[in-house]
């Protein structure tokens, strides 16, 4: 088994080459949609989340307010600490359950916008990490997500920089082009790395 850590900041395109990487035979985890799986009502996670950002954070059906606590955690880096805190850990205990079952000769992906920011890179055979200019990235937040300019450079600032990331890539998908170029990019990293 290779085991790959997949990173980029938010709107850089990693889900892109995710997608690819998975139609190519890949093992894909994706660390976003495991964080949805740990704190689904009934959760252990839920329940921690709730206990210390208080009911506010609750929709009326007892899921988790994503945009509420959103607004907590993105203006306040204390709070946003403490959550990471509580779901990272049972993000990366899920992962490797799903790892486990990965075939012994698989290449398996993990897909983790944060991989940087929570110290995860030598956890991995290799990390490729997505790029893409600043003011794109922007520009897609705002046409494709909704967001106004203010809450998309949060977001970005909220990450790691395009430096620290690149400190850490082994392989480097540059995403300033078209999603044809950035498939052909994927495609042959998928031979070097299989």
């Amino acid at each position: 088994m290779k085991h790959v850590g997949l990173t980029g900041g938010v709107a850089s395109g990693k889900s892109a080459v995710a997608a690819q990487l998975a139609a190519l035979g890949a093992v894909v985890i994706d660390a976003d949609a495991l964080a949805r799986e740990v704190v689904a009502p009934g959760t252990k996670g839920l329940a921690e989340i709730t206990e210390h950002f208080g009911p506010s954070v609750i929709l009326a059906d007892g899921s988790l307010d994503r945009q509420a606590l959103g607004a907590i955690v993105f203006a306040d880096e204390q709070a946003r600490t403490k959550l990471n805190g509580i779901v990272h850990p049972l993000v990366r205990e899920r992962a490797a359950e799903l790892r486990a079952q990965a075939p012994a000769d698989a290449l398996v992906i993990e897909d983790i916008p944060l991989l940087v920011e929570s110290g995860q890179a030598e956890n991995f055979d290799a990390v490729i990490v997505v790029q893409a200019p600043h003011e794109e990235r922007i520009r897609r937040m705002i046409q494709n997500r909704g967001w106004s300019a203010d809450e998309a450079q949060s977001r970005m600032d909220a990450q790691a920089t395009d430096e620290q990331r690149s400190a850490v890539a082994d392989y480097v998908l540059d995403n300033s082009g078209t999603l044809e170029e950035l498939r052909a990019q994927v495609n042959a990293l998928y031979k070097q790395l299989t």
